[in-house]
């Protein structure tokens, strides 16, 4: 059994949030060009620092994923509070997906060549997906969402959306056609 983590020093969570800034900043703009050395130079820190809170790329593109869930959690308990189920379900994706196009990092962390370590971030994955989940069938159980939508496929839509981020990507509109076609009508 391992010992319950410790809560960093206040110097040690400064460090944290340095690097994953300067991490987040780097993979914007370069994605998996930039090494873990760039990292820790824009972070103004030392490479040991950064290795003693990301052992490599995949532990820091989970914790850039961590983070963005946190705030994603906080928007997925606003909208399943909302009364009205689709107002819900929307609020939901189109809140996630606003979020993730002002975070290229986070795109990038998810999207990207490097699958990120997702057992370094299981609580803040599991908690979201807990909320989605709920959220999604909400939808599906009040006949507003087809009762075959599953909380997977919210993440194929999001990611769909996120891959169209880019240049002229228009994600709004794949959001919107997405949408079309998988609310429910009545008789069909």
């Amino acid at each position: 059994m391992s010992a319950p983590e410790r809560p960093l020093r206040a110097d040690a969570r400064r460090n944290r949030e340095s690097v994953l800034d300067a991490a987040g900043e780097l993979f914007a703009q370069r994605g998996d060009a930039v090494q873990m050395d760039e990292i820790a130079e824009r972070a103004r820190l030392g490479v040991g620092t950064l290795y003693r809170h990301f052992a490599d790329k995949q532990a820091l593109l989970a914790a850039i994923i961590g983070r963005r869930f946190e705030a994603m959690t906080a928007l997925a308990r606003a909208a399943d509070e909302t009364e009205d189920p689709w107002t819900a379900f929307e609020t939901l994706l189109h809140g996630y997906l606003e979020a993730a196009q002002a975070d290229a990092a986070f795109r990038f962390a998810l999207l990207g060549p490097e699958e990120p370590r997702w057992s370094d971030i299981a609580a803040e994955k599991t908690d979201f997906a807990e909320i989605t989940e709920r959220v999604v069938r909400r939808a599906a159980d009040a006949g507003r969402l087809r009762a075959d939508f599953s909380a997977q496929d919210f993440t194929l839509i999001t990611r769909g959306a996120m891959a169209n981020m880019t240049g002229t990507g228009d994600w709004r509109r794949y959001v919107t056609l997405l949408l079309d076609g998988i609310r429910h009508r009545p008789g069909s």
